[in-house]
């Protein structure tokens, strides 16, 4: 790949749907010609996670990442490495983590919570996005998600809500909303949004 990446970082607060904003403007390139790397598998070993006063590990933390790997990759990516990543599972015995290899492309997507925190990396996005969506949203949709896909029950998704997901939204994230370029709305669907980003991504590698 001989032009530079052209690198778009996407984040929000926690479940306000970077995924599914993701996964569906993958659809809209062809293949090869977008990739990604998640922040979420650069979360350290659980057994470094910070716990808060009751002993229960807080992935919601700027320190719960390696920041510095995830930087790296990020580099190394924009020149033209190919990246071997083990998937990170969380708390999910089932899941069985893959091990990912990342390949260079025209457009480099970084999504993840602390994407515009982390400085070594927001100094080098070409475009932010920031996801937004209403509390009470973020919150059903967190419950759904931890339940099935991270192996939490009830309680403890509305306790690590509480006293983990808010209070690091109204810190580590939500500061850097005004720093994107593109702030998406997405209680309902972000469809527009999702059109607008898709033709500027496709002029700015010349893509028809």
């Amino acid at each position: 790949m001989s032009q530079t990446p052209y690198l778009v970082g996407i984040t929000g607060g926690s479940a306000s749907g970077k995924t599914r904003f993701i996964k569906q403007l993958f659809h809209a390139f062809p293949e090869n010609t977008i990739c990604l790397l998640s922040q979420d598998n650069y979360y350290k070993d659980r057994h470094l996670q910070p716990r808060d006063d009751k002993g229960v590990e807080n992935f919601d933390l700027p320190e719960s990442i390696d920041h510095e790997h995830f930087a790296k990759d990020v580099a190394a990516l924009r020149r033209g490495e190919t990246i071997i990543k083990e998937e990170y599972t969380f708390n999910n015995p089932s899941s069985i983590g893959k091990t990912l290899e990342i390949k260079p492309a025209p457009i480099l997507v970084v999504e993840g919570i602390f994407v515009f925190f982390i400085e070594e990396i927001r100094k080098q996005l070409d475009l932010k996005l920031f996801i937004d969506a209403q509390e009470h949203i973020k919150l059903k949709r967190r419950i759904k998600r931890d339940e099935t896909e991270r192996g939490y029950g009830l309680n403890d998704v509305l306790y690590r809500y509480e006293y983990h997901v808010a209070p690091t939204y109204e810190k580590f994230i939500k500061p850097f909303m005004y720093e994107a370029d593109f702030i998406i709305p997405n209680n309902k669907d972000f469809n527009t949004a999702l059109s607008v980003i898709t033709g500027f991504l496709k002029s700015q590698i010349k893509l028809d």
